[in-house]
Protein backbone atom coordinates (compact mmCIF):
# COMPACT_ATOMS: atom_id res chain seq x y z
CA UNK A 1 0.00 0.00 0.00
CA UNK A 2 1.29 2.98 -1.20
CA UNK A 3 1.46 6.30 1.34
CA UNK A 4 0.20 9.46 0.55
CA UNK A 5 2.72 12.43 -0.56
CA UNK A 6 0.74 14.18 2.98
CA UNK A 7 2.19 11.47 5.36
CA UNK A 8 5.25 11.25 3.92
CA UNK A 9 5.77 14.75 4.54
CA UNK A 10 4.57 14.75 7.80
CA UNK A 11 7.42 11.38 8.71
CA UNK A 12 10.26 13.48 7.25
CA UNK A 13 9.48 16.49 9.07
CA UNK A 14 8.29 14.73 13.20
CA UNK A 15 11.64 12.35 12.71
CA UNK A 16 15.10 13.37 13.63
CA UNK A 17 16.31 12.36 10.62
CA UNK A 18 16.35 14.02 7.30
CA UNK A 19 15.94 12.78 4.07
CA UNK A 20 19.38 12.50 1.75
CA UNK A 21 20.13 15.68 -0.30
CA UNK A 22 22.83 17.29 -2.45
CA UNK A 23 22.10 20.52 -0.79
CA UNK A 24 22.25 19.87 2.69
CA UNK A 25 23.32 22.05 4.91
CA UNK A 26 25.64 19.52 6.90
CA UNK A 27 27.96 18.61 4.76
CA UNK A 28 31.39 19.28 4.66
CA UNK A 29 31.41 22.02 1.66
CA UNK A 30 28.50 23.55 3.52
CA UNK A 31 30.41 24.13 6.98
CA UNK A 32 33.35 24.96 4.81
CA UNK A 33 31.42 28.19 3.10
CA UNK A 34 30.19 28.87 6.25
CA UNK A 35 33.77 29.10 8.13
CA UNK A 36 34.71 31.63 4.81
CA UNK A 37 31.52 34.26 5.33
CA UNK A 38 32.37 34.00 8.89
CA UNK A 39 35.91 35.44 8.55
CA UNK A 40 35.17 37.37 5.24
CA UNK A 41 32.69 39.55 8.20
CA UNK A 42 35.62 39.74 10.61
CA UNK A 43 37.75 41.30 7.54
CA UNK A 44 34.93 44.09 7.19
CA UNK A 45 34.68 44.34 10.90
CA UNK A 46 38.39 44.90 11.04
CA UNK A 47 38.80 46.91 7.84
CA UNK A 48 36.24 49.58 8.70
CA UNK A 49 36.99 53.44 9.24
CA UNK A 50 38.57 54.93 12.41
CA UNK A 51 34.65 56.23 13.26
CA UNK A 52 33.75 52.39 14.61
CA UNK A 53 36.35 53.01 16.95
CA UNK A 54 34.71 55.94 18.92
CA UNK A 55 31.97 53.51 19.66
CA UNK A 56 32.55 52.31 23.26
CA UNK A 57 31.40 49.42 24.67
CA UNK A 58 30.84 49.17 28.23
CA UNK A 59 29.00 46.13 30.44
CA UNK A 60 25.76 46.52 32.38
CA UNK A 61 28.48 47.58 35.64
CA UNK A 62 29.24 50.30 33.33
CA UNK A 63 32.88 49.08 32.29
CA UNK A 64 34.46 49.13 29.15
CA UNK A 65 34.41 45.97 27.68
CA UNK A 66 37.97 44.72 26.87
CA UNK A 67 39.54 46.53 29.86
CA UNK A 68 41.44 45.13 32.42
CA UNK A 69 39.04 45.23 34.98
CA UNK A 70 36.02 44.16 33.27
CA UNK A 71 38.69 40.78 31.66
CA UNK A 72 39.59 40.81 35.66
CA UNK A 73 35.73 40.59 36.65
CA UNK A 74 34.58 38.38 33.92
CA UNK A 75 37.76 35.35 35.11
CA UNK A 76 36.57 35.69 38.37
CA UNK A 77 32.95 34.79 37.92
CA UNK A 78 33.75 32.20 35.39
CA UNK A 79 35.66 30.49 38.00
CA UNK A 80 33.08 30.56 40.56
CA UNK A 81 30.71 29.34 38.34
CA UNK A 82 33.46 26.22 37.48
CA UNK A 83 33.38 23.36 40.86
CA UNK A 84 36.17 21.43 39.22
CA UNK A 85 38.67 24.01 38.73
CA UNK A 86 39.82 26.11 42.07
CA UNK A 87 39.45 29.83 42.45
CA UNK A 88 41.56 31.99 41.43
CA UNK A 89 43.17 34.65 43.99
CA UNK A 90 41.44 38.00 44.49
CA UNK A 91 43.16 40.30 42.65
CA UNK A 92 42.95 44.43 43.31
CA UNK A 93 41.14 46.18 40.46
CA UNK A 94 41.51 49.83 41.89
CA UNK A 95 43.73 49.95 38.88
CA UNK A 96 43.89 53.16 36.44
CA UNK A 97 41.20 52.47 34.38
CA UNK A 98 42.64 52.06 30.22
CA UNK A 99 40.31 53.16 27.81
CA UNK A 100 40.42 53.84 24.14
CA UNK A 101 40.16 56.99 24.16
CA UNK A 102 43.85 57.04 26.29
CA UNK A 103 45.09 54.31 24.21
CA UNK A 104 47.14 54.67 21.20
CA UNK A 105 46.29 51.14 19.91
CA UNK A 106 42.61 49.79 18.28
CA UNK A 107 42.10 46.65 17.44
CA UNK A 108 42.26 47.45 13.73
CA UNK A 109 45.83 48.80 14.62
CA UNK A 110 46.97 45.69 15.55
CA UNK A 111 45.86 43.74 12.91
CA UNK A 112 46.73 47.11 10.11
CA UNK A 113 49.86 47.62 12.41
CA UNK A 114 48.78 51.44 12.40
CA UNK A 115 47.96 53.82 15.36
CA UNK A 116 44.99 55.61 16.23
CA UNK A 117 46.15 58.81 14.21
CA UNK A 118 46.27 56.29 11.03
CA UNK A 119 50.17 56.35 11.09
CA UNK A 120 51.79 52.89 9.97
CA UNK A 121 54.36 51.62 12.50
CA UNK A 122 57.46 49.39 11.49
CA UNK A 123 58.78 46.86 13.08
CA UNK A 124 61.63 48.26 14.58
CA UNK A 125 59.51 51.29 15.79
CA UNK A 126 57.74 48.96 17.71
CA UNK A 127 60.05 47.47 19.45
CA UNK A 128 62.07 51.11 20.36
CA UNK A 129 58.50 52.09 21.69
CA UNK A 130 58.82 51.61 25.58
CA UNK A 131 55.67 51.93 26.08
CA UNK A 132 54.44 48.35 24.43
CA UNK A 133 55.68 45.15 26.35
CA UNK A 134 56.49 42.62 24.16
CA UNK A 135 56.12 38.71 25.24
CA UNK A 136 58.23 36.22 23.54
CA UNK A 137 58.99 32.27 24.05
CA UNK A 138 62.29 32.06 25.85
CA UNK A 139 64.53 30.65 23.17
CA UNK A 140 66.50 26.81 23.49
CA UNK A 141 69.91 27.19 24.17
CA UNK A 142 72.41 26.18 21.22
CA UNK A 143 72.82 22.61 20.93
CA UNK A 144 76.28 23.28 21.64
CA UNK A 145 76.29 25.00 24.75
CA UNK A 146 74.39 21.25 25.98
CA UNK A 147 77.76 20.20 25.71
CA UNK A 148 78.82 21.43 29.28
CA UNK A 149 76.07 18.76 30.97
CA UNK A 150 76.91 15.86 28.43
CA UNK A 151 80.35 16.44 28.61
CA UNK A 152 80.89 15.46 25.13
CA UNK A 153 84.44 16.45 25.11
CA UNK A 154 88.21 15.69 23.28
CA UNK A 155 91.07 14.97 25.73
CA UNK A 156 92.69 18.18 24.37
CA UNK A 157 89.00 20.16 25.01
CA UNK A 158 88.86 19.31 28.20
CA UNK A 159 92.07 20.65 29.20
CA UNK A 160 91.79 23.40 27.58
CA UNK A 161 88.11 24.22 29.65
CA UNK A 162 89.94 23.25 32.91
CA UNK A 163 92.53 25.81 32.56
CA UNK A 164 89.83 28.16 31.68
CA UNK A 165 88.17 27.28 35.03
CA UNK A 166 84.75 25.19 33.88
CA UNK A 167 83.53 22.58 35.10
CA UNK A 168 84.04 18.81 33.44
CA UNK A 169 83.81 15.43 33.85
CA UNK A 170 86.92 13.26 33.60
CA UNK A 171 84.85 10.30 34.31
CA UNK A 172 83.75 9.92 30.28
CA UNK A 173 87.66 8.64 29.59
CA UNK A 174 87.57 5.16 30.55
CA UNK A 175 90.36 3.63 28.23
CA UNK A 176 94.15 3.53 29.07
CA UNK A 177 94.99 5.31 25.43
CA UNK A 178 92.31 8.23 26.86
CA UNK A 179 93.81 8.67 29.92
CA UNK A 180 97.05 9.06 29.00
CA UNK A 181 96.18 11.36 26.23
CA UNK A 182 94.86 13.46 28.48
CA UNK A 183 97.81 13.56 30.59
CA UNK A 184 99.47 14.40 27.62
CA UNK A 185 97.90 17.47 26.71
CA UNK A 186 97.59 18.68 30.58
CA UNK A 187 101.85 18.82 30.16
CA UNK A 188 101.78 20.12 26.87
CA UNK A 189 99.37 22.88 28.61
CA UNK A 190 102.15 23.54 31.52
CA UNK A 191 99.41 24.07 33.95
CA UNK A 192 100.47 22.56 37.06
CA UNK A 193 96.69 22.63 38.86
CA UNK A 194 95.70 21.00 35.15
CA UNK A 195 98.39 18.16 35.73
CA UNK A 196 97.41 17.45 39.35
CA UNK A 197 93.93 17.36 38.23
CA UNK A 198 94.55 14.53 35.90
CA UNK A 199 96.87 12.76 38.33
CA UNK A 200 94.61 12.37 40.62
CA UNK A 201 92.12 10.65 38.25
CA UNK A 202 94.73 8.74 37.23
CA UNK A 203 95.25 7.62 40.84
CA UNK A 204 92.08 6.95 41.72
CA UNK A 205 91.24 4.69 38.50
CA UNK A 206 94.40 3.29 37.52
CA UNK A 207 96.71 0.24 39.23
CA UNK A 208 99.62 1.61 40.91
CA UNK A 209 101.83 -0.35 38.75
CA UNK A 210 100.05 0.67 35.67
CA UNK A 211 100.66 4.67 36.94
CA UNK A 212 104.21 3.74 38.33
CA UNK A 213 105.25 2.61 34.39
CA UNK A 214 103.35 5.50 32.59
CA UNK A 215 104.56 8.26 35.21
CA UNK A 216 108.36 6.57 34.46
CA UNK A 217 108.47 8.11 30.92
CA UNK A 218 106.91 11.06 31.45
CA UNK A 219 108.89 13.08 33.85
CA UNK A 220 107.12 16.14 34.16
CA UNK A 221 104.24 14.94 35.01
CA UNK A 222 105.93 12.19 37.99
CA UNK A 223 107.50 15.71 39.54
CA UNK A 224 104.10 16.75 40.04
CA UNK A 225 102.84 13.62 41.45
CA UNK A 226 105.84 13.24 44.05
CA UNK A 227 105.18 16.63 44.90
CA UNK A 228 101.31 16.24 45.36
CA UNK A 229 102.14 12.83 47.66
CA UNK A 230 104.70 14.72 49.75
CA UNK A 231 102.23 17.68 50.09
CA UNK A 232 99.32 15.70 51.08
CA UNK A 233 101.17 13.54 53.33
CA UNK A 234 100.82 9.95 51.60
CA UNK A 235 104.02 8.85 52.20
CA UNK A 236 103.16 4.93 51.94
CA UNK A 237 102.53 5.31 48.51
CA UNK A 238 105.80 7.53 47.86
CA UNK A 239 107.64 5.29 49.19
CA UNK A 240 106.14 2.33 46.72
CA UNK A 241 106.51 4.84 44.12
CA UNK A 242 110.23 5.27 44.95
CA UNK A 243 110.68 1.67 45.12
CA UNK A 244 109.62 1.24 42.14
CA UNK A 245 111.55 3.60 40.38
CA UNK A 246 114.36 2.15 41.81
CA UNK A 247 114.82 5.60 43.28
CA UNK A 248 116.31 3.61 46.73
CA UNK A 249 118.24 6.24 47.99
CA UNK A 250 115.67 8.81 48.20
CA UNK A 251 113.31 6.56 49.67
CA UNK A 252 115.70 6.23 52.25
CA UNK A 253 115.73 9.70 52.92
CA UNK A 254 112.32 9.86 52.82
CA UNK A 255 111.50 6.88 55.15
CA UNK A 256 114.46 8.61 57.73
CA UNK A 257 112.34 12.09 57.22
CA UNK A 258 109.87 10.03 59.25
CA UNK A 259 111.86 10.48 62.89
CA UNK A 260 110.52 14.27 62.80
CA UNK A 261 107.55 13.31 63.73
CA UNK A 262 108.08 11.06 66.51
CA UNK A 263 108.49 13.15 70.16
CA UNK A 264 109.62 10.48 72.19
CA UNK A 265 113.26 10.42 72.71
CA UNK A 266 113.40 7.12 73.49
CA UNK A 267 111.49 6.03 70.36
CA UNK A 268 113.20 8.22 67.94
CA UNK A 269 116.47 6.69 68.90
CA UNK A 270 115.35 3.19 67.91
CA UNK A 271 113.75 4.67 64.89
CA UNK A 272 117.20 6.55 63.50
CA UNK A 273 118.77 2.66 64.34
CA UNK A 274 116.09 1.08 62.13
CA UNK A 275 117.42 3.70 59.36
CA UNK A 276 120.85 2.61 59.70
CA UNK A 277 120.32 -0.03 57.40
CA UNK A 278 118.58 1.68 54.99
CA UNK A 279 120.43 2.21 51.37
CA UNK A 280 121.57 6.06 52.29
CA UNK A 281 125.19 6.94 49.82
CA UNK A 282 128.09 6.92 52.10
CA UNK A 283 127.75 10.59 52.68
CA UNK A 284 124.07 10.08 54.10
CA UNK A 285 124.71 7.21 56.34
CA UNK A 286 127.23 9.16 57.68
CA UNK A 287 125.31 11.79 58.65
CA UNK A 288 122.55 9.18 60.11
CA UNK A 289 125.01 7.15 61.76
CA UNK A 290 125.88 10.67 63.66
CA UNK A 291 122.56 11.62 64.59
CA UNK A 292 121.99 8.79 66.33
CA UNK A 293 125.10 9.09 67.99
CA UNK A 294 123.86 12.24 69.35
CA UNK A 295 120.49 11.61 69.94
CA UNK A 296 122.02 8.18 71.94
CA UNK A 297 124.82 10.51 73.77
CA UNK A 298 122.18 13.35 74.73
CA UNK A 299 119.53 11.04 76.43
CA UNK A 300 122.76 9.65 78.97
CA UNK A 301 123.73 13.54 79.51
CA UNK A 302 120.00 14.88 80.27
CA UNK A 303 119.24 12.09 82.26
CA UNK A 304 122.58 12.70 84.61
CA UNK A 305 122.58 16.38 84.22
CA UNK A 306 118.84 16.39 85.37
CA UNK A 307 119.42 13.59 88.67
CA UNK A 308 122.25 16.40 89.35
CA UNK A 309 120.27 19.62 89.64
CA UNK A 310 117.57 17.85 91.68
CA UNK A 311 120.10 16.53 94.39
CA UNK A 312 122.30 19.91 94.20
CA UNK A 313 125.41 18.84 94.88
CA UNK A 314 126.84 20.22 91.74
CA UNK A 315 128.03 23.72 92.11
CA UNK A 316 127.52 24.62 88.63
CA UNK A 317 123.66 23.89 88.18
CA UNK A 318 123.26 25.88 91.47
CA UNK A 319 124.67 29.30 90.09
CA UNK A 320 123.81 28.68 86.27
CA UNK A 321 120.51 26.92 86.19
CA UNK A 322 119.96 24.95 82.94
CA UNK A 323 117.07 26.68 80.92
CA UNK A 324 115.95 24.20 78.79
CA UNK A 325 116.83 19.99 77.60
CA UNK A 326 119.46 19.27 75.44
CA UNK A 327 117.14 16.32 73.72
CA UNK A 328 117.15 16.93 69.93
CA UNK A 329 119.74 20.08 69.88
CA UNK A 330 122.08 20.41 66.88
CA UNK A 331 125.84 19.14 67.76
CA UNK A 332 127.00 22.51 68.32
CA UNK A 333 124.56 23.60 70.75
CA UNK A 334 125.39 20.22 72.32
CA UNK A 335 128.91 21.04 72.19
CA UNK A 336 128.46 24.67 73.97
CA UNK A 337 126.21 22.86 76.36
CA UNK A 338 129.35 20.77 77.61
CA UNK A 339 131.60 23.37 76.89
CA UNK A 340 129.57 25.15 79.68
CA UNK A 341 128.84 22.67 82.20
CA UNK A 342 131.62 19.42 81.77
CA UNK A 343 134.80 21.48 80.65
CA UNK A 344 136.82 19.93 83.12
CA UNK A 345 135.96 16.45 82.86
CA UNK A 346 138.22 14.05 81.29
CA UNK A 347 138.05 12.81 77.58
CA UNK A 348 136.62 9.68 78.63
CA UNK A 349 133.15 10.49 79.59
CA UNK A 350 130.40 11.06 77.11
CA UNK A 351 129.71 14.10 78.14
CA UNK A 352 132.80 15.76 77.63
CA UNK A 353 134.20 18.25 75.25
CA UNK A 354 137.41 16.79 73.80
CA UNK A 355 135.51 13.58 73.37
CA UNK A 356 132.36 15.05 71.66
CA UNK A 357 135.14 16.84 69.45
CA UNK A 358 137.21 13.96 68.46
CA UNK A 359 133.72 11.39 67.98
CA UNK A 360 131.83 14.19 65.74
CA UNK A 361 135.22 14.87 63.97
CA UNK A 362 135.19 18.88 65.00
CA UNK A 363 137.09 21.08 63.20
CA UNK A 364 139.30 23.21 65.62
CA UNK A 365 138.18 26.24 64.62
CA UNK A 366 134.60 25.49 65.43
CA UNK A 367 135.66 23.95 68.67
CA UNK A 368 137.99 27.04 69.33
CA UNK A 369 134.92 29.37 68.53
CA UNK A 370 132.53 27.60 71.09
CA UNK A 371 134.42 26.82 73.71
CA UNK A 372 135.88 30.48 74.06
CA UNK A 373 132.04 31.57 73.98
CA UNK A 374 131.39 29.05 76.93
CA UNK A 375 134.37 30.31 78.92
CA UNK A 376 133.49 33.80 78.30
CA UNK A 377 130.09 33.45 79.36
CA UNK A 378 131.28 32.06 82.87
CA UNK A 379 133.98 34.94 83.11
CA UNK A 380 136.49 32.13 83.60
CA UNK A 381 139.40 34.17 82.19
CA UNK A 382 142.10 31.31 82.74
CA UNK A 383 140.40 28.59 80.95
CA UNK A 384 140.12 31.55 77.92
CA UNK A 385 143.84 32.42 78.30
CA UNK A 386 144.27 28.74 78.07
CA UNK A 387 142.67 28.56 75.14
CA UNK A 388 145.29 30.88 73.35
CA UNK A 389 148.93 29.35 74.75
CA UNK A 390 150.58 26.86 73.04
CA UNK A 391 153.85 25.78 73.28
CA UNK A 392 156.99 25.48 70.74
CA UNK A 393 159.63 22.46 70.30
CA UNK A 394 161.90 24.52 72.60
CA UNK A 395 159.38 24.99 75.37
CA UNK A 396 158.58 28.55 75.00
CA UNK A 397 154.79 29.60 75.16
CA UNK A 398 153.25 31.93 72.90
CA UNK A 399 149.48 32.87 72.11
CA UNK A 400 148.17 31.76 69.12
CA UNK A 401 144.46 31.44 67.52
CA UNK A 402 143.02 29.82 64.71
CA UNK A 403 140.56 32.67 64.62
CA UNK A 404 141.92 36.57 63.97
CA UNK A 405 142.88 38.41 67.14
CA UNK A 406 140.01 40.77 65.65
CA UNK A 407 137.29 38.40 66.42
CA UNK A 408 138.38 37.57 69.67
CA UNK A 409 138.21 40.77 71.12
CA UNK A 410 135.02 40.69 69.49
CA UNK A 411 133.70 37.62 71.08
CA UNK A 412 134.76 38.68 74.52
CA UNK A 413 133.64 42.28 74.64
CA UNK A 414 130.25 40.40 73.84
CA UNK A 415 130.38 38.40 77.03
CA UNK A 416 131.43 41.66 78.95
CA UNK A 417 135.30 41.18 79.40
CA UNK A 418 137.26 43.84 81.68
CA UNK A 419 139.47 46.19 79.99
CA UNK A 420 142.69 44.20 81.54
CA UNK A 421 141.21 41.09 79.05
CA UNK A 422 140.40 42.64 75.98
CA UNK A 423 143.72 44.96 76.31
CA UNK A 424 145.78 41.84 76.43
CA UNK A 425 144.30 40.44 73.08
CA UNK A 426 143.89 44.14 71.45
CA UNK A 427 147.72 44.16 72.10
CA UNK A 428 148.01 41.30 69.53
CA UNK A 429 146.38 42.42 66.66
CA UNK A 430 149.35 43.07 63.75
CA UNK A 431 147.68 45.93 61.77
CA UNK A 432 148.87 49.17 63.82
CA UNK A 433 146.00 51.25 62.81
CA UNK A 434 143.00 48.20 63.24
CA UNK A 435 145.22 47.88 66.86
CA UNK A 436 144.37 51.71 67.75
CA UNK A 437 141.07 51.57 66.49
CA UNK A 438 139.94 48.79 68.30
CA UNK A 439 141.76 50.33 71.76
CA UNK A 440 139.90 53.62 71.31
CA UNK A 441 137.04 51.91 70.83
CA UNK A 442 137.23 49.83 73.80
CA UNK A 443 139.16 52.44 76.03
CA UNK A 444 142.48 50.27 76.20
CA UNK A 445 144.60 53.56 76.77
CA UNK A 446 147.65 51.96 77.28
CA UNK A 447 147.83 50.21 74.00
CA UNK A 448 147.12 53.74 72.60
CA UNK A 449 149.82 55.27 73.95
CA UNK A 450 152.27 52.84 73.63
CA UNK A 451 151.66 52.47 69.78
CA UNK A 452 151.82 56.35 69.33
CA UNK A 453 155.01 55.75 71.54
CA UNK A 454 156.53 53.36 68.95
CA UNK A 455 155.58 55.51 66.24
CA UNK A 456 157.85 58.58 67.70
CA UNK A 457 154.45 60.82 66.78
CA UNK A 458 154.82 63.50 69.76
CA UNK A 459 151.38 65.15 67.87
CA UNK A 460 149.35 62.28 67.90
CA UNK A 461 150.42 61.70 71.52
CA UNK A 462 149.89 65.56 72.70
CA UNK A 463 146.09 64.94 70.83
CA UNK A 464 145.53 62.07 72.82
CA UNK A 465 146.27 63.27 76.05
CA UNK A 466 142.98 65.36 75.77
CA UNK A 467 141.36 62.16 75.61
CA UNK A 468 142.02 61.02 78.74
CA UNK A 469 140.76 62.13 82.61
CA UNK A 470 142.69 64.61 84.05
CA UNK A 471 145.13 63.65 86.68
CA UNK A 472 144.50 59.88 85.60
CA UNK A 473 147.49 57.37 85.60
CA UNK A 474 146.94 57.36 81.58
CA UNK A 475 148.01 61.12 81.71
CA UNK A 476 151.19 60.80 83.73
CA UNK A 477 152.36 58.33 81.61
CA UNK A 478 151.95 60.69 78.42
CA UNK A 479 153.28 63.69 80.65
CA UNK A 480 156.45 61.49 81.19
CA UNK A 481 156.80 60.04 78.01
CA UNK A 482 156.18 63.55 75.75
CA UNK A 483 159.15 65.24 78.84
CA UNK A 484 161.47 61.78 77.81
CA UNK A 485 164.62 63.95 76.38
CA UNK A 486 165.74 59.97 75.34
CA UNK A 487 162.65 59.62 72.35
CA UNK A 488 163.09 61.08 69.67
CA UNK A 489 160.18 62.29 67.56
CA UNK A 490 159.29 62.66 64.43
CA UNK A 491 157.70 66.27 64.93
Amino acid sequence: MMKSKADEEDYWNSSKFKAFTFDDEDDEFSRLKESKQTVNSIRRLVEEDDDEDDVEKVSWSGEPVGSISWSVRETAASNQRTDREPAFPKINTDTPRITKSNSGYSLSSLFKGKTKGGNFLSFTESLSDSSVRLYAPELRKPKSEYKDYISDWSPEETVQRMQQGKVVSLEKFRSLQDKLLLLDFAVSAHDGNVITAVLIYLKRTLSKEVLFRELESRQTALRHFIHYLTETRDQRLLLELLRALGRTEDMALLQYKEHLSIADENKRRDFLKSCLSLPFSPEDSAHVQDHYTLLERQIIIEATDRQAECDGKVEIFQKFPRRASILNMPLVTTLYYCCFYHYTESEGTYSSPANIRQTFRISEKQYFVTALAARAKLKAWFDVDALFTSRNWLGFTRKKSPLSFQRVVDILQKNSAPTQVLQEYVGLVDDADLKISLAQKHKCHDIVINTYRDLKDRQLLLGYRGKVERGSVEERKINELLNNPQIRWKN
